[in-house]
């Protein structure tokens, strides 16, 4: 291989243009007194036989510019060598050896910087594949889950023949199970769509409460099935309150439903979640309380990052794409999201957006 990689700097046309450059500054070297140092302009070649030429050629070309320059210092005969001239050499001799390094680990530094682009892109190239292959393949399972729940469904209407109550029990189980997965694949499906196409809002005045108390009604089944308690209020006060903001009623109903679920299934039986609703001077602000175990403190900084899964209790199930769609859809209406330990126990999650003024619409 090293034979081959100098055959190849040899018939280099580069390799002759140094030659060339080599031989300009060999005669202006030589034909000048020795107290003239030209050896300085061997810089040019050194540099030029950096960027193109291999590195057995680029120190070949190195030692060749030191030798012909202590060589000046005797040739062509010179009856008195002073001690300046000779100084003077030496420290062009180091000059040249210094710019032969440091244009080598220059060169080095770039083919590392080269290698680590190709290696990025590749990676790139992978990833856009396999979240390619992911989308496509979501959208794919959606067809058949709407069938086997429609079917279901059929069946527990007895569209088929006559079910017992024992049968409703477990077409009821296996409907909700359908619908989870539904659930996952359309989350998944939208979190691409947003990152690809952005998140396309339909905007209207709406009431947080509203919205909070349906989203609280729809989820009643399952805080029922798990023995636990749902409670919305408003802050310091026991009234009613009206939290208009200008958003997307299926993208925010989507965020309580994400928030609450997450509440849910992570307080224990006969714990208490609460829904706070709030207005924060120019904001209007939602709380979602539960009695869980809380968020470690390493875990904060990527609750709300896509397909995280913590090592506590509290994150060990789920797809991780809950919290990062919320976080998606909050940011796209100009709002913010977090969450926090709540005092002696549990966690707070919640969102901020900008308030609207009141509206009868």
């Amino acid at each position: 291989m090293p034979k081959q990689q100098a055959e190849s700097s040899w018939r280099s046309p580069f390799f002759w243009i140094v030659v060339g450059l080599f031989g300009i500054v060999f005669i202006l070297e030589f034909s000048t007194p020795p107290d003239y140092v030209m050896s300085y302009l061997y810089v040019s070649p050194i540099l030029i036989a950096n960027s193109r030429l291999s590195r057995g050629a680029i120190f070949q070309i190195i030692f060749a510019a030191v030798i012909l320059t202590l060589l000046n210092i005797w040739v062509p005969a010179n009856e008195e060598i002073h001690t300046s001239m000779v100084v003077n050499r030496l420290v062009t001799v180091f000059a040249l050896i210094l710019t032969g390094i440091l244009s080598d680990r220059y060169r080095q530094t770039q083919q590392i910087l080269v290698q680590q682009q190709v290696k990025l892109q590749a990676q790139e190239k992978i990833m856009n594949v396999r979240e390619d292959f992911a989308s496509t393949l979501a959208h794919d399972l959606r067809t058949p889950l709407l069938g086997a729940i429609e079917t279901l469904q059929a069946f527990d209407r007895g569209h088929f023949g006559t079910i017992l109550s024992t049968q409703k029990t477990v077409l009821a189980t296996m409907i909700r199970s359908h619908q989870n997965s539904l659930r996952l694949v359309e989350t998944l499906l939208d979190v691409y769509r947003n990152e690809t196409e952005g998140l396309q809002l339909q905007l209207k005045p709406i009431n947080l409460a509203v919205l909070a108390e349906d989203v609280a009604t729809s989820l009643l089944s399952l805080s029922t099935n798990r023995s636990v308690y749902l409670n919305l209020h408003y802050g310091e006060s026991d009234f009613r309150k009206f939290l208009w903001v200008n958003g997307d009623d299926f993208q925010l109903r989507r965020v309580f439903i994400n928030l609450l679920t997450n509440a849910i299934n992570h307080s224990p039986r006969g714990a208490k979640v609460e829904v706070v609703l709030e207005t924060q001077s120019a904001y209007q602000v939602v709380q979602v309380l539960d009695g869980g175990a809380g968020i470690r403190a390493d875990e904060k900084p990527y609750l709300f990052e896509r397909f995280y899964q913590g090592q506590s209790d509290r994150l060990a199930t789920g797809s991780g794409l809950g919290l990062y769609l919320s976080r998606q859809i909050i940011e796209a209406h100009g709002g913010t999201i977090w969450a926090e330990n709540r005092h002696p126990q549990g966690a707070v999650f919640g969102f901020r957006l900008p308030a609207l003024p009141y509206s009868s619409s």
